[in-house]
């Protein structure tokens, strides 16, 4: 199957140097410009075409254009097809062209797609070839459900998916474009098409692109305008440079953060390799409590260090216990508590981001409402262990006499004085959180790993490494946080201590990568097996009994 032509008295036609300019086979024959877009479910792919179709006609072009529906969001992209013959309709002398209704595999003058991992798929299926598709892609991610399953990190490393993209393709655009769409207040669909107006797919002039993108005035039509621009001033400047993710800091407090002498001294007595990710470690700490739990985080990461210095001294690893356990101790160490979570969600950044989300300008009432449901456990926390114990154990009566676990569900307006007053009082109880059993809790379960490791490290340097990736184990809140906890330390009160040190170090990086696959942990109690260890015990858990309805019949229905 053949690309779409136009008759043969039509093939001596002028091309308008459009053939030449995409490195297409056949010099002597023109041929339509095929463009295959791949856009996910409410991102305006549909009206990205129409944009296409509209300005074609505009410019006085022949043009056509199909869809295939997407099977729900992350099982495939709505796909568009649009070709456009290069000479315009009026030196056709009343001929017009014959186009195809589908994409041909290998026979792509270019792809425009909204996300990085859909690209690869087209690319994959064979659509794209290196002697003659362009292609536009968006470098950031919306992760599968697949990769939001996995309990660990599911998600695909974009390397390889770069790398195709580069190997596949005639030139190649990437560009953060949800960044972009986010930056002009406009949807990625307009930005899609600055790229592909920039790049100069198609024999048309800007003045063709935004008098149809912006007919009709308004503030959509502005803010599409804005976002085609920059866009196609990327493309125009040979510049793909994807716009910068949020940091956790920004500039200027990593500045303010480096300017005290005795944190810039602790950063510089380490290893170059490790200094990055200890200063952001060591700043979230800070901001997370005071100068003395972020003391406290240096102390225990200068411990860290001198053993992962003796049990490898020649830096073959490259510090790399170093480098795991500054990383997975900042975020252990920063756990969340109700204190954590209130002033997350009080602060004027996260406001600013809201309202920058819901499009709100300034002279618009945003009115934002904050969810909660704190239970026992989360007000125990903040008080000492003796009326803690005293306060779970009442909960745990409830619960076995069949009620369910007190909480308080709350709804807070954070856009009132009071419920911003009501936030900012619960963050301000920092000082308090040192005296609570949560507090001692983790602190303890901390040192018990922070010793493992140390150990681990003095009889193989591979180890302590594997010890300290168990770290990652810890995350998320409520039963997920327990849960992580409770494999983190069966697995090291029971592999560490196997004699053969790098058996230990196996047993305990299989037994890391099972947690992290299976939430149920029955991969885990394999490994544990595997290797001589005892399984995970099993909790208890309460049967709760419902009572039937009143006036309920006692008779099971058939089925």
């Amino acid at each position: 199957m053949t690309p779409p032509t136009l008759a043969t008295s039509c093939a001596a036609l002028p091309p308008e140097g459009v053939q030449a300019s995409l490195g297409r086979p056949g010099a002597g024959l023109q041929q339509s410009i095929s463009l295959l877009i791949c856009a996910l479910g409410g991102e305006g792919g549909g009206v990205l075409t129409d944009w296409l179709i509209d300005i074609a006609r505009h410019a006085g072009y022949a043009a056509q254009a199909t869809s295939i529906p997407g099977v729900a969001q992350r099982t495939g992209a709505t796909t568009y097809y649009v070709e456009v013959f290069p000479t315009p309709i009026a030196q056709l002398g009343g001929k017009r062209p014959v186009f195809s209704l589908s994409p041909v595999p290998g026979a792509l003058d270019a792809i425009v797609s909204s996300e990085l991992l859909e690209t690869s798929r087209q690319i994959v299926n064979g659509m794209a070839t290196a002697d003659r598709t362009r292609i536009f892609s968006n470098t950031a991610r919306t992760f599968t459900t697949a990769e939001r399953m996995v309990p660990g990190d599911g998600r695909l490393d974009d390397a390889p998916l770069l790398a195709l993209v580069r190997a596949h393709a005639l030139n190649h655009h990437l560009l953060d474009m949800q960044a972009m769409a986010q930056q002009t207040g406009t949807v990625v669909s307009a930005v899609m098409l600055g790229a592909v107006a920039g790049s100069g797919l198609f024999p048309f002039q800007r003045a063709d692109f935004e008098a149809v993108v912006g007919a009709g005035g308004g503030a959509p039509a502005q803010a599409s305008l804005r976002g085609f621009a920059l866009a196609f001033d990327a493309v125009q400047g040979q510049s793909a440079q994807a716009a910068q993710l949020v940091s956790l800091l920004s500039i200027q407090e990593l500045n303010a953060y480096t300017d005290n002498a005795e944190r810039r001294t602790f950063i510089q007595n380490f290893p170059a390799e490790t200094q990055e990710v200890l200063r952001l470690g060591h700043a979230r700490v800070l901001d997370y409590q005071n100068a003395a739990y972020a003391k406290l985080y240096q102390t225990r990461m200068q411990a860290v260090l001198a053993a992962d210095q003796q049990s490898d001294p020649s830096a073959a690893q490259g510090f790399a216990t170093t480098q795991e356990v500054a990383r997975w101790l900042a975020l252990w160490m920063a756990f969340d508590d109700i204190v954590r979570v209130a002033d997350l969600k009080s602060r004027a950044s996260r406001l600013a981001r809201v309202r920058a989300e819901a499009k709100a300008q300034g002279y618009d009432l945003l009115k934002v409402y904050e969810h909660f449901k704190p239970g026992v456990p989360e007000l125990a926390g903040l008080l000492p262990e003796p009326l803690a114990k005293r306060l779970l154990a009442w909960d745990r009566q409830r619960v076995a006499k069949g009620l369910s676990p007190w909480a308080v569900p709350l709804k807070i307006g954070t856009h009132t004085v009071l419920g911003m007053m009501a936030l900012r009082t619960l963050a301000a109880c920092k000082p308090l959180r040192t005296i609570g059993s949560r507090y001692a809790h983790e602190q303890a379960l901390i040192e018990e790993w922070l010793n493992a490791i140390q150990q681990g490290a003095q009889r193989h340097a591979n180890l302590g490494l594997e010890i300290a990736r168990c770290g990652q184990l810890i995350k998320g809140y409520g039963s997920t946080n327990e849960r992580g906890k409770d494999h983190l330390l069966h697995v090291v009160q029971h592999l560490a201590h196997l004699r053969d040190a790098q058996a230990a170090a196996d047993a305990i990086r299989q037994a890391r990568q099972a947690a992290l696959t299976d939430d149920s942990g029955k991969l885990l109690d394999g490994v544990l097996r595997q290797h001589g260890a005892a399984p995970r015990p099993i909790k208890e858990q309460p049967i709760r009994w419902m009572r039937r309805p009143s006036g309920a019949s006692a008779a099971v229905p058939k089925t």
